[in-house]
Order: C-alpha cells, then structure tokens, then sequence
C-alpha cells in the first residue's frame, strides 16, 4: 500500500468519508464512510500522535472528483468564492461514469474507474456501476470497436497496476464484437455476455492484481482461490442481487472449457462461457506479468483457435474474425522492414490499416505513417513481441487513426 499525507482541511466534516483515514504506517484510523461531525473530532484523530494518510489510490480518484466538481461548478456560472469553497462529498466520491461523446473517452480514467468497481462488489451500488461501465464499454465497442481494442491491448500491454479491471474490460470488448458481428446475438443476449465478462474474476480481483507483479509461482492458497474464483464470483453476483441467469451461467461456468466443449447442445450461458473463456485467454497470454514473458500473438491465437480435443473451437474462431490475426494494438514489420502498430482491422482479417512507428532504420518516426497492408509492397511480414519494441507509442496519437474515416487512407 502506498500512502500519501493529507491536509486536515481535506476532510469534509458531518459526511461520511469518502476514503479511509490511516497513519503513517497504514493502520486504519477512520474507515471510508465514517462521519467526522466536528474539527475538534478530527484534531482529536490527530491527536493520537499521527499525520493523516490515505491510500495513494484513493488519493487519485479524490483528485479527479475534485476537479470534476470544480469544473462542473465553473460551467454552471458558480462565483469564485463558491469555487474556492468546493469540498468533496460521498456524492461525489461515488463512481459515476460521466457521459461523454463517444469520441472523448479517457481510457485511463475509465481503467481507473472499472478498478474501483471491480474490487467492491459488495458496494450497495456495485451493479448499478458494473451497467454503467458496461454501458460505456458497449456504446464505444459499437462505435468505434478498432479505437476500443487498440486502447485495451495497449493498455494491457503497457502497464500491470490494474491488470485485473483492464483484462475484464478487454475480454468484454473482444466478446462483444466477436457476438455482434461474427455470431450475430441479440442485444440481450450482448448485455448478458458482456456483462459476465465484466464480473466473471470479481471473486479474485485483488489477487488477480497480486499475482500480476508476483515473481513466484501461485502458492498452493493462491492456487485454490483460483481454482475458486468462479463459483465465488457467482455467489458475490447472487447476493448483490443479479438474476439473470445468462449472466450467472457465464460467469459459473467460464473456468470449465471441457465441461462447456462435451455439452452436446449448449445453452445460451455455457455458449456465453465458452467465448468468454477464449477470450480470456488469449488476452491473457498476450498480457505481461512479472514472472513470465508474454507470448506472440500468433501463438496466443492458436491456442484459443483450437479446443482441448485440437479441433476448431466456435468461440476461438468467432474471437479471431472479430479481432482479425493482426488485432489493433498488435505490432507488426512490413515488407517495407519499417515497425508499424496496427490500428484497424482490414477487409479480411491478414490485412490491417497500420501506423508506422519506426524506419526501416529503426528509427522513431517524427509522426505515425499510415499504411493499408492490402497493398502488396506494404503487406504484413511478420508479428513482433511487444516487449521487443524500445519504444514508448502515444496511445492518443494512434486513437486518431483507428478512429478516423476512409479519407484518412
């Protein structure tokens, strides 16, 4: 845990907290939603003989709100003496996902947020929340579905402190493509899958993030809350009330593949389970962790493309249609020798629109080059690990090309 001090006057008296109070150590001292009715209360807290503390997640989400409602209050005409005033409130602290035009997500922001919700599913507002990440990850993957794997598989391949929230938000995208367009389900049947994707590790999320930046192997306790994970994720979902079997079933049954492959005719939910499972391992394959390399993308395909029994597995080759062999965010050398990262799917699935990144030189491009591998002199050569590439790619800069029209070709 890492702490940051806070300054008494950052502490909104007579409502609850909107984040936990700790001393310097990280001892607890006041719990999120504690009440604080008076200064003389909160010197008493201090009085102890410790400086106040909260955790430095906390911290960064209290900075955003702030900021949000300091924003909002200029828009809406407010002086500069009710400005200066603005506190941050439990109201305020509660995630909310801002609609914004589907071209301004901050993916980042959104990352954050999806962690926050994720890792508190016994948040009385914990499904409400779950809907409305769902929402956003749904409205944009309609959309603009090439901006929205680029930004997930950057994200995933770039950092590790939220891997958990980013690989759930991923393999809700990748699913939901993969159902829209290639098996053609209903939109409820959408909300179902997508949802179960969101929600299907909320019975390991915090050990999820663990062992991301573990070094050794699981321990044997780890092991069986793995092994654990999907019933209790299940029960969490029960108890906050979700009902829809569809959802439920995804999420029961996501960590059983063979189960799911000898079913001879599958329901609604073990088919949800079995994309969602495919999904959720090539994600994870192709996602880094401390305590082992990546694998290429061609291999992680492979390996959800076939079944346990090596036939082609219907979830597997419905993912690889949706994401295409070169997926956004995948970088790739061209015929040309120049590095390029993918940034839309092409008209079949060996044929992506690319940014080019470095010369055939191996030298930083001032600005991305775009580049139509169907044309034969720009055509694919081959795929390159991630962690092979010394370089550091603007995620913002490349989101204008995935999300751009055909004139930008």
């Amino acid at each position: 845990m890492s702490l940051i001090a806070i300054d008494m006057d950052a502490v909104t008296l007579g409502k609850p907290l909107p984040f936990s109070l700790r001393d310097s150590g990280g001892q607890l001292l006041a719990a999120k939603g504690y009440v604080i009715h008076s200064r003389a209360d909160l010197i008493k807290l201090q009085g102890r003989g410790v400086s106040l503390f909260v955790d430095e997640n906390e911290a960064i989400f209290l900075n955003r709100a702030l900021v949000s409602k300091i924003m909002t209050l200029v828009a809406g005409g407010s002086t500069l003496g009710e400005i200066a005033r603005a506190e941050l409130t439990a109201d305020d602290k509660d995630t909310k996902l801002v609609k914004k035009t589907i071209t301004d997500v901050d993916w980042l922001d959104l990352q954050y947020q999806a962690h926050r919700i994720l890792r508190d599913p016994r948040d009385p507002k914990f499904v409400a929340n779950v809907q409305a990440l769902f929402e956003a990850l749904f409205d944009y993957a309609k959309h603009h579905p090439d901006a929205a794997l680029l930004a997930l598989f950057h994200i995933s391949f770039s950092e590790l402190r939220y891997y958990s929230s980013t690989h759930s938000m991923l393999v809700c995208v990748m699913v939901l493509i993969a159902a829209r367009d290639v098996l053609g389900w209903d939109e409820d049947q959408q909300k179902s899958l997508g949802l179960a994707a969101l929600t299907m590790n909320i019975g390991m999320t915090v050990l999820q993030d663990q062992l991301a930046s573990q070094m050794a192997s699981p321990s044997m306790e780890q092991r069986k809350l793995i092994e654990a994970h999907a019933d209790h994720s299940t029960e969490l979902l029960i108890e906050m009330g979700v009902t829809d079997e569809g959802w439920l079933q995804a999420v029961k049954q996501h960590h059983l593949p063979v189960a799911i492959a000898t079913t001879e005719q599958p329901s609604v939910g073990q088919r949800m389970a079995r994309l969602i499972h495919r999904a959720d391992e090539f994600s994870a394959r192709l996602s880094p962790r401390a305590g082992r390399v990546p694998l290429s993308p061609v291999a992680a395909m492979k390996a959800s493309y076939f079944n346990e029994d090596k036939q082609v597995d219907e979830g597997g080759a419905a993912l690889i249609k949706a994401v295409g062999i070169y997926f956004p965010g995948a970088f790739v050398r061209l015929k040309t020798q120049e590095v390029a990262v993918v940034v839309r799917r092409g008209i079949n699935t060996s044929t992506p629109k690319v940014a080019v990144v470095l010369n055939r030189d191996g030298f930083p491009v001032a600005q991305p080059i775009v580049r139509d591998t169907a044309i034969k002199d720009y055509a694919v050569e081959a795929v390159i690990p991630q962690t092979s590439v010394k370089l550091q790619v603007q995620l913002k800069n490349l989101l204008q090309f995935a999300m751009g029209g055909k004139d930008k070709w």
